[in-house]
């Protein structure tokens, strides 16, 4: 029973949300300032309203507040209008669950920034402490003290991975966008029956190709170095290869023949007349390149053993082995490994979903 009350509080949450949200759009559509200032005066007599309440009480009344609020502000002032505008409800409801969603994944993300600010008490605490008092900003300068003398606080580390990282993703741009560019646009006997051969290659468990590649590294003396971890990526990809194939393929072939008239062979047209046109696809398998090479820990397990040229993802995994019972050290550690994957994809996902619409995997 219980259950099931809670269960209806928070469908009737989400429908006093959207019923809001939906009139705060309308109003603010219409530039109805009035109902506007009345319905954002809403949600705070309802906060007030429900901490003047008992417990038990407080999320019903301020539900009720809320949507019932919303009603009788649009009633007053905009009668004429309907009480549920359809235009925007639908709308709202969608973003409501997206916001759900969100929150929901973010959570293990707002955990782990939590925790890296905790003392070892709030850390035990239960309930959970979710925001720290006091704030121990001095978990993050203490987790790299903890590193290895010879990594610098992890400034060797980080150049390791980045150096991992650029040299991929040089190495996959190049190498995948030649390959599909003679994929796309060269005429050759055989083309699609290789191609359909080089998206098999895609159906290859990892676990297959790990010994034959180990054994051939270890052929070259490369074991113990960076080389393996980024060499690779100058063979191209077979699902870069495709991705970028389908975004060549919507290119005029009018753009190609004006360059043969202008005298471009073949590398010419692709790196100063295909390149350019390609580059929201290009940013997308670049960030998706730097991602994997940034959190690959197979890797560098498999090649790397000399602490001096462990990425950050290894070198993590060996400080949870000396420092699992801190956890305040361990996730300000992994805070840190992951501040710049995150940044990166914030500041670049715009390019990242165009690249990926537009060379129809978007699902259009």
């Amino acid at each position: 029973m219980n259950a099931l009350y809670w269960l209806l509080i928070v469908i009737l949450g989400y429908a006093a949300l959207a019923v809001w949200s939906a009139h705060v759009g309308r109003s603010f559509r219409l530039k109805q300032n009035a109902l506007l200032g009345t319905l954002l005066v809403i949600p705070v007599v309802a906060v007030i309203a429900a901490v003047l309440m008992p417990p038990a009480l407080r999320l019903p009344i301020a539900v009720v507040i809320l949507g019932g609020g919303a009603v009788v502000a649009a009633k007053l002032f905009a009668p004429k209008y309907e009480l549920v505008p359809p235009r925007e409800i639908k709308p709202a409801i969608l973003h409501l669950v997206l916001l759900t969603m969100s929150a929901t994944f973010l959570l293990p993300f707002i955990w782990l920034v939590s925790t890296s600010l905790k003392s070892d008490k709030q850390m035990s605490a239960y309930p959970p402490i979710w925001i720290p008092h006091p704030v121990l900003w001095s978990n993050y300068p203490d987790a790299l003290k903890f590193l290895p003398a010879g990594s610098l606080y992890g400034l060797v580390n980080l150049g390791n991975t980045l150096t991992i990282a650029v040299m991929s993703v040089i190495g996959t741009l190049l190498s995948s966008s030649l390959v599909a560019y003679g994929f796309a646009r060269l005429r050759w006997p055989g083309r699609d029956w290789v191609f359909g051969l080089v998206l098999a290659t895609m159906m290859l468990p990892g676990a297959v190709t790990m010994m034959p590649q180990f054994l051939i590294f270890r052929s070259l003396h490369w074991i113990d170095t960076l080389l393996p971890l980024w060499v690779p990526s100058f063979f191209a990809s077979a699902f870069n290869v495709f991705l970028l194939r389908q975004f060549f393929l919507g290119i005029p072939k009018e753009l190609e023949d004006a360059a043969k008239i202008d005298g471009c062979g073949f590398f010419r047209t692709w790196w100063e007349v295909m390149m350019p046109m390609v580059k929201p696809a290009l940013a997308a398998v670049a960030i998706m390149t730097f991602l994997g090479a940034w959190k690959d820990f197979m890797g560098p397990l498999i090649y790397i053993s000399s602490p001096d040229k462990m990425p950050v993802a290894y070198a993590l995994q060996m400080y949870n082995s000396a420092h699992g019972n801190e956890p305040g050290l361990l996730m300000a550690a992994t805070t840190l490994v992951l501040l710049p994957v995150m940044l990166l994809f914030f500041f670049t996902q715009r390019y990242f979903v165009e690249g990926v619409t537009l060379s129809g995997l978007g699902g259009r």
